[in-house]
């Protein structure tokens, strides 16, 4: 995140410490400024592409594989819409069972063994096409019935249901964080003169010293 941090403008601000006089000012980041794509690009998916994440890459492994830049990472998190990554990134595994089996009461059977739901199978008729799909969340009992016409038999199945533990559950939700968008690196460039136009305080705003510079009494920030 530190290439981040230099697209953010400063601010003045009263200087609080124990040898300052009150005319003393001290600079310091302005963190109430938050770096977007603009919607007409983020809204737009030719300007993305896919990709999954591996094992227990970072934001900034990521980063570097994509744009030989590990500083790079905040383009992937805002590509996302990441903004808490103790929560919308892939945990690493150690770290993931340990917060399950605290989520589930340190009970291993109830992890591992426990059901969560039952899902569907994929059932097809003598003619393959799809009668049923796949990854439905049902009940335990659920059946289906249908006509197959190539056959000239009615067809009744009870076993199109399989259960889903609470781990496997977890895992799957866990695993969706994997598929994420990327900005092809060809765009990059646009990005980052957004991101410098973006953060710059516009002149005229309250107390705007310069474009990367205004003072911090009573003042809103984000201006």
């Amino acid at each position: 995140m530190a290439n981040y941090f230099r697209y953010l403008p400063e601010f003045e601000y009263v200087s609080r410490l124990p040898d300052a006089r009150i005319s003393d000012y001290i600079k310091v980041k302005n963190l109430f400024k938050k770096g977007k794509i603009r919607e007409d690009i983020f809204q737009n998916l030719s300007f993305f592409e896919k990709y999954k994440i591996v094992g227990n890459d970072r934001p900034d492994n990521v980063a570097y594989e994509v744009y030989g830049d590990a500083t790079l990472d905040w383009v992937i998190l805002l590509c996302n819409n990441v903004v808490s990554i103790q929560t919308e990134w892939p945990m690493e595994q150690n770290n993931l069972d340990a917060y399950l089996l605290t989520k589930y009461d340190n009970d291993y059977n109830k992890l591992y063994n426990g059901i969560h739901h039952y899902e569907t199978i994929e059932v097809r008729n003598s003619q393959n096409f799809i009668v049923l799909p796949a990854g439905l969340q049902v009940q335990s009992d659920y059946s289906i019935s249908f006509y197959d016409y190539l056959t000239d038999t009615q067809i009744d199945r009870r076993d199109v249901t399989v259960p889903v533990t609470n781990y496997e559950y977890e895992e799957s939700l866990e695993n969706n964080k994997r598929n994420i968008f990327i900005l092809k690196k060809e765009y990059l460039g646009i990005i980052l003169n957004d991101m410098n136009e973006l953060m710059a305080y516009k002149e005229g705003s309250s107390q705007y010293k310069t474009e990367t510079l205004k003072r911090a009494d009573n003042i809103r920030l984000y201006e």
